[in-house]
């Protein structure tokens, strides 16, 4: 197998998994990134802890998808993650709160053309 051979293998796995990503990010409530790896989650427990005088992370996350290209099932219903690194939880806004004008009027949006004059 040649570099490029695999550079494409590599490329064709992220866009699969991108592309799983996108049809599976409306089922889950919060977006978890962590020093070694971005999940999706429904149930997200954070807990900073101490001990000898150094602080860690304490995560658990319940109903979850891991984005990990080498990861034949990527869905999994507990995890658990000790770090001293910085840990990003994003609440995902509900579909309800990402909707379009029904009647397809941008308001204000469709004088944008006349900017330059």
């Amino acid at each position: 197998m040649s570099a490029e051979d695999l550079e494409n293998y590599e490329t064709d796995m992220e866009l699969q998994l991108y592309r799983e990503y996108r049809d599976v990010v409306g089922l889950f409530s919060y977006v978890v990134e962590t020093e070694r790896r971005f999940y999706l989650a429904n149930h997200v427990d954070l807990q900073a802890r101490s001990a000898d005088g150094e602080v860690y992370f304490d995560l658990t996350l319940q109903d979850a998808w891991v984005w990990d290209v080498y990861r034949s099932a990527r869905f999994v219903k507990n995890v658990r993650v000790i770090t001293f690194k910085d840990v990003n939880v994003e609440e995902l806004p509900r579909n309800e709160e990402l909707s379009l004008p029904k009647d397809g009027d941008l308001g204000d949006l469709g004088d944008l053309g006349d900017l330059g004059n």
